[in-house]
Order: C-alpha cells, then sequence, then structure tokens
C-alpha cells in the first residue's frame, strides 16, 4: 500500500497479507540467545504471588532467561531480588527452590559469606582482615522487583529497568476493578512444551484455530467459532453493532457465567461492575512472560517461560477469593478442568507448529487478515531486537483494545 498502513482502520484486521518472523528465529538456538539477552533480561517478568513469600526471611528461587535469581521478603516486608551469586567467587547461595533463611542471613554455602536480606555483605566467614577491601562494595546485586495486585514481577535490567507502571499500568487498569491482591492460589498447573515461546504467543493472539481445536470454548464463547476474537475483527461489523447475541458481542453464552465446564459461576468476586459480569471474561497481557484471565469468580495466571529454542515451561495458577474456596459445595475441579482443557488443546496446538517449522523450506510464513495482534505481537519482537518494524507504530494494547470491543 503506498501509504504504507498496515492496520485497517474501520475495522481490527491487517490490510494485506504480511511475512511473518524468519523460521530460524524458532529453531536456532544462537538467535534464542540473543532474545534472552534483549527481550527476557530487559523486560519485566513474572515471578511469583506475593503470598508465596509470607514472612520476613522466606525466599523463592527462579531461573530468568538463564540466569539464577531469587527472590526474598525483606525485614521491612517489602521483596527484593538478588543474582543468584555470591560476590566472593560467584557460587550458588540458594541451593533450594523455596525456604526460610536462618536468622534471616544469606549465607554462601561454599566459603560462608554472609549477606543481610537487603543485600548488603555483613561477614566474610573465616577470612581474615585484607587491606583494600570494603564490605560496602560487594554486597549482592540486585533484580529490579515490582508487585501489583499480589504478583511479584522482576526486572534483570536492575537500577536500569524502566518503571513498571509507567510501561504497564495502562494495560492492569483493564482488570483493576477484580481484589487480585486478596485471591490466594487454589490449583497450579506446569507442562513443558516442545515449541519456542513465541509460538504459544502467536497461538493467544488469534482465534482462526479455535473452531478446530477448541470445540468447547468455541460453545462457551461463541464468537470464537467464527475464527474471530472481538466484534470488530468483523468487517462488516457495522451493520451488526447493536446486536448483543453472544455470537455477535463477544460475550459468553446465553447462561454461561464464567469459564467453567459447565458455564456456573460458584460466587461472585466483590467490586465487580455489572458491565465486568457481563464480559465474563477479560485479559491483561504482560510480555513476555504472563497473561492474565479475569473472571467473575476466579483469575486464572498463565505464565510463558522459554528454555531452549525449541522447548518452553506453560504454568497457570487459578486465583480464588478464600470466601469461595471456603463455600459449601464449591467445586474446584468443574473450572480447573476447563481451564486446563483449553491449555492441553493450545499446547499441542503448538507442539504440531514447531514440529512443520523444523521441516519448512521457505524463510518465513505469511500473516492474514485475521492475524493482527500476531502481527502486532511479531512487531513488539523485531522492535525489542532493534530490527526495522513493517509497519506504522502500533498503538499500546490498551489502546488497541478500546477499538476491539
Amino acid at each position: 500500500m503506498s501509504d504504507g498502513k498496515v492496520l485497517e482502520t474501520r475495522f481490527n484486521g491487517l490490510r494485506e497479507a504480511q511475512p511473518a518472523l524468519p523460521v530460524e528465529w524458532y529453531l536456532d538456538p544462537g538467535h534464542h540467545d540473543r532474545e534472552m539477552r534483549e527481550i527476557w533480561q530487559r523486560h519485566w517478568v513474572y515471578l511469583c504471588r506475593a503470598d508465596s513469600l509470607p514472612a520476613p526471611g522466606s525466599f523463592r528461587s527462579f531461573t530468568v532467561a538463564g540466569r539464577d535469581i531469587f527472590a526474598v521478603r525483606t525485614e521491612d516486608g517489602a521483596i527484593a531480588a538478588y543474582f543468584n551469586a555470591c560476590r566472593h567467587r560467584g557460587s550458588t547461595l540458594c541451593t533450594e527452590a523455596q525456604g526460610n533463611f536462618a536468622r534471616r542471613l544469606i549465607v554462601c554455602p561454599y566459603h560462608q559469606w554472609a549477606y543481610g536480606l537487603d543485600g548488603r555483605l555483613r561477614a566474610t566467614g573465616p577470612m581474615r582482615k585484607l587491606e583494600g577491601f570494603d564490605r560496602a562494595d560487594h554486597g549482592l546485586v540486585p533484580v529490579a522487583t515490582a508487585e501489583w495486585g499480589g504478583f511479584v514481577f522482576a526486572n534483570l535490567a536492575g537500577r536500569d529497568a524502566p518503571p513498571f507502571m509507567e510501561t504497564h499500568g495502562a494495560e492492569l487498569d483493564y482488570i483493576a476493578r477484580w481484589p487480585l491482591a486478596e485471591l490466594v492460589t487454589g490449583h497450579s498447573y506446569r507442562k513443558t512444551l516442545d515449541c519456542n515461546w513465541k509460538i504459544f504467543w502467536e497461538n493467544y493472539n488469534e482465534c482462526l484455530h479455535c473452531p478446530n481445536i477448541h470445540p468447547e470454548l468455541c460453545d462457551l464463547v461463541p464468537i470464537y467459532g467464527r475464527a474471530i476474537m472481538a466484534r470488530r475483527d468483523d468487517p462488516d461489523w457495522e451493520a451488526s453493532a447493536d446486536d448483543a447475541t453472544p455470537r455477535v458481542a463477544g460475550t459468553l453464552r446465553e447462561g454461561a457465567e464464567t469459564w467453567s465446564m459447565d458455564g456456573a459461576a460458584q460466587g461472585i468476586l466483590p467490586g465487580l461492575t455489572e458491565e465486568d459480569r457481563a464480559a465474563g471474561q477479560r485479559y491483561a497481557t504482560i510480555l513476555p512472560s504472563v497473561f492474565i484471565a479475569a473472571h467473575v469468580d476466579y483469575v486464572r495466571a498463565v505464565r510463558i517461560a522459554p528454555l531452549t529454542a525449541e522447548t518452553m515451561e506453560l504454568s497457570a495458577e487459578w486465583l480464588f477469593h478464600p470466601a469461595t474456596l471456603a463455600q459449601p459445595g464449591f467445586d474446584l475441579a468443574r473450572i480447573t478442568d476447563f481451564g486446563t482443557l483449553v491449555m492441553e488443546q493450545d499446547g499441542a496446538a503448538c507442539e504440531l507448529n514447531q514440529r512443520g517449522l523444523r521441516s519448512a523450506t521457505f524463510g518465513h510464513g505469511v500473516l492474514m487478515q485475521e492475524e493482527y495482534e500476531v502481527f502486532l505481537f511479531q512487531e513488539w519482537i523485531r522492535e525489542a531486537l532493534g530490527q526495522a518494524r513493517l509497519g506504522e507504530k502500533a498503538a499500546p494494547r490498551a489502546s488497541r483494545r478500546a477499538a476491539r470491543e
């Protein structure tokens, strides 16, 4: 197109077919290492729920982009994170996945250097005092942390990390009425997938696959059965702008309240408006690591973690209000079985995609009109890697959402 515009303006879509990312970006270990350095080590990544660090000295260990870190609850009740390496000769400090530091000291298991929960070096074990050595110069290397709605995020860039809320606040406002900080984990899921991490995000960002891959989900969310995600994905949406039927409006099927095996909710979370309840589902996406699906009776956080160029870990947490979990007759499986089914279907599709790429004889795939969000995700990847974008700079996700719904 002569004007250089890639996205439609009257409806959600691409104006013409666009080239997808190079196939080698899903296969090559060297490119994977580059993404770890330039994307995963520079962006905010979801770690855990804050209540999994209940008291000063509580810690959890993580691997982010191949770098070992740990998060700890400090003396003042805040959450800090550090690279998991002693400043003496680099030994691993935390050897357990989680626990509590005895005497609220972080002690190296190798040579007994000891650090406070604030990261300051307090002692050097049996070593004699040495001229020219100042403990203040050898504290733990910090990782930037942010807490929002009971979620803990980390950025390996440390002091160079952009402010979390400046980067993601507009997106998170969309689910700000959910009482997220009050919720507790009722169920967890974890699985290794044989696919590149980007493939999972691309699958998340389109519904062309939904009629074939997700029959149960399409029954619950009828618009997905049309292979689109929202009303304005239809080029002729204006002709039915006032149609409130689920197949057009994008809401849950008639009589359904939430994502569950029967569509029935088990209570309503406090603070939600009628508009929130009518929508049946809302999403917030914090690239590159997590999306949060908010429903009227629970919230599901889905975390993506790359392992190698062709493997990733998918994990999810179902979050409930304590009163919901305590109510008589509460049926956890009715909720978790449905979400697990959808994720298993998505995982199988992503692995199918990855296997095909190994046999590809072409340099890149092609994106069609409905794959506008896939295109925008791939533009985000290009920009994060310092590559030229194919189209105009995309509006922030939260502002695009207003046009979608």
